[in-house]
């Protein structure tokens, strides 16, 4: 195996499904816009990146196992219960699982973990030994980053491969800290807080004295040296047990099992763009 690229699903499902300009409906008036748009991403993602192999992952409607840990935990997510099913991203999931099928690629819904904990497992158990793309735009997985470990956030044009000089840029930490450089700031998008008073520049400053979260946490408990203000010294004393939650929530393990081997998971995307795609499988 050469490089496998690996596709945060539903990550790119809402991208496309919320980011397209215009809804575009299939011959028999339902809306395709989103697999269309998902589509396009990933048949231009593959002509710039020439993966070997590919796997597509999609969260599964289990329960969160992280919502164990913090009952907040992605509570702040939409609530699409209350609207028609073709006005949701997840009525379009059978046509971008048909047009995956057509492309030959292997997808899959996780049961039990989420679609980042099974991305994490995979680009760890291929570490090393091939060039792993993950494809998404959640920053969660800047904490993978290595010299054989990529994130490419699709933008059209606009996209990004970042490495680890993209993180060390971006957040003035190296990507292994990524994952302590969240919890003391927190993830918004995720409803995880983080430290009043601590910012982008201040975890930096932080990780750059103490290393790790758990450094940070005996500098603020213990009696050495502290570079911030002491105010700023006993709120995160303060917030020991939050952040060692936020550790748990925001860290990728990759322990999850993997479903198919990493040799299984070969395919040649071909050269064909997507609404030329969705014609022939009379989608369009």
């Amino acid at each position: 195996m050469e490089h496998l690229l690996l596709v945060d699903g539903s990550n790119l499902l809402f991208q496309m499904f919320y980011g397209m300009p215009s809804r575009i409906l299939a011959p028999d008036g339902r809306p395709v816009h989103g697999t269309l748009g998902f589509a396009g991403a990933l048949l231009r993602s593959a002509r710039a990146l020439r993966p070997t192999h590919a796997l597509v992952v999609f969260d599964g409607e289990c329960q969160n196992p992280r919502a164990a840990l913090d009952a907040a935990y992605k509570a702040n997510r939409p609530d699409f219960s209350a609207l028609p099913e073709r006005e949701t991203p997840f009525s379009q999931l059978p046509d971008i699982y048909a047009v995956l099928d057509q492309l030959g690629v292997k997808h899959l819904e996780t049961d039990g973990c989420e679609a980042d904990d099974l991305i994490a497992a995979y680009a760890l158990a291929c570490r090393g030994g091939a060039q792993v793309t993950i494809l998404s735009l959640d920053s969660d997985f800047f904490q993978l980053i290595d010299e054989t470990v990529r994130v490419y956030r699709y933008r059209g044009d606009r996209s990004v491969l970042c490495t680890e000089e993209y993180v060390r840029a971006r957040f003035g930490v190296r990507a292994a800290q990524y994952a302590d450089f969240k919890c003391l700031v927190g993830d918004p998008s995720d409803n995880i807080p983080g430290v009043r008073g601590v910012g982008p520049k201040i975890a930096a400053r932080l990780l750059a004295r103490f290393e790790t979260l758990e450094g940070v946490l005996a500098g603020a408990e213990g009696e050495g040296e502290w570079p911030e203000r002491a105010a700023l010294r006993e709120a995160v004393a303060q917030q020991a047990q939050r952040l060692r939650t936020n550790h748990a929530l925001i860290r990728l393990f990759g322990a999850a099992a993997l479903p198919f081997p990493p040799e299984a998971l070969a395919c040649e995307l071909p050269d064909v763009r997507a609404g030329a795609l969705l014609r022939r499988m009379g989608l369009l």
